[in-house]
């Protein structure tokens, strides 16, 4: 930034360049200086050629010889009334180059600042433009963060619905081991009382040799029985299996899909709660269909009594 110059500091310049043989312009004196902008050197350099007649006139008056003869006197004058007049041209002519400058200078600086002018006001478009995208960002970056929040507490709530499915399912599966125990349970049962009823038909047929006939007619109904318990006991083990088929299936859709496990486990739970108590139906199904104990006695008596008959 140029500093400041006075008036008296373009005056020195101005002399000083007179002195060294050089007309003096507002480019010589600001290279003299070494600072001042145009506007500045040009009017106080008006001011000191305005001043340079009465300077002259000074030193006219005191480099004149008072007791010189009047033609000395006369050329003197006329030769500084040359000086004068050629001072004078010479001032109009650098005041018309400066005053020519100046005007490029100014047409100049009224350019840049055009150009400065449009330089801001793209500026202040730009600066508006990047307001606004900022302000943009602002509510997005809001808009976003509550779109984290939320998904935050969805991703909660499906880790909370996972482990609830995830406990769910082990239950399922430990409902599933204790329904394939007691259908084995079950499964033996039936098979030594299948057991049981063989022995006790063959018992029934060495014991009733001596009566064919009530013999084969109790045989026909045991045989029946055993046929009817041999039923009950495949449609109990179909059941069962149908029973552990289906809590297989309820395992496998609760693993795939947490929406229908609770629909599913809660069937699985109502066929459990049938199956527990199946055992003690069977049993007592069972028990209405095995044949009394008097009856084996009365037979066993007159296979007796056919024995002491016999020759």
């Amino acid at each position: 930034m140029a500093r400041g110059i006075t008036e008296t500091d373009v005056h020195t310049a101005a002399d000083e360049l007179v002195a060294a043989g050089e007309r003096p312009t507002v480019e010589r004196i600001r290279a003299h200086l070494g600072t001042g902008s145009p506007n500045t050197v040009t009017r106080h350099l008006d001011t000191w050629w305005q001043g340079l007649g009465g300077r002259l006139h000074m030193q006219q008056v005191q480099l004149a010889v008072p007791d010189a003869p009047d033609a000395v006197a006369a050329l003197a004058g006329q030769w500084w009334a040359l000086a004068l007049g050629s001072a004078q041209a010479s001032l109009q002519a650098s005041l018309a180059v400066d005053r020519q400058v100046l005007e490029e200078e100014r047409s100049a600086l009224q350019r840049e600042r055009e150009r400065l002018e449009a330089e801001a006001s793209a500026l202040r478009a730009q600066t508006e433009a990047a307001r606004q995208a900022e302000r943009l960002a602002t509510t997005q970056l809001t808009e976003l963060q509550r779109l984290v929040c939320r998904l935050e507490g969805q991703i909660e709530e499906l880790t909370q619905q996972r482990d609830a499915v995830t406990a769910r399912e082990v239950e399922a599966q430990g409902a599933k081991r204790a329904l394939e125990a007691r259908l084995q349970v079950l499964q033996d049962a039936a098979q030594s009382e299948r057991a049981s009823l063989t022995a006790h038909v063959q018992a029934l047929e060495n014991r009733a040799h001596a009566e064919v006939d009530r013999a084969r007619q109790e045989i026909k109904e045991l045989q029946g029985r055993l046929t009817a318990v041999t039923k009950n006991q495949a449609a109990s083990e179909a059941l069962l299996r149908q029973a552990l088929d289906e809590a297989k299936t309820a395992t496998a859709e609760a693993s795939r899909s947490a929406s229908s496990e609770r629909a599913r486990a809660d069937a699985l739970e109502k066929q459990l709660s049938k199956l527990q108590n199946l055992p003690a139906a069977l049993e007592a199904a069972m028990r209405r269909r095995e044949p009394p104990s008097k009856p084996r006695k009365s037979v066993g008596k007159r296979a007796n009594r056919g024995a002491e008959k016999q020759p």
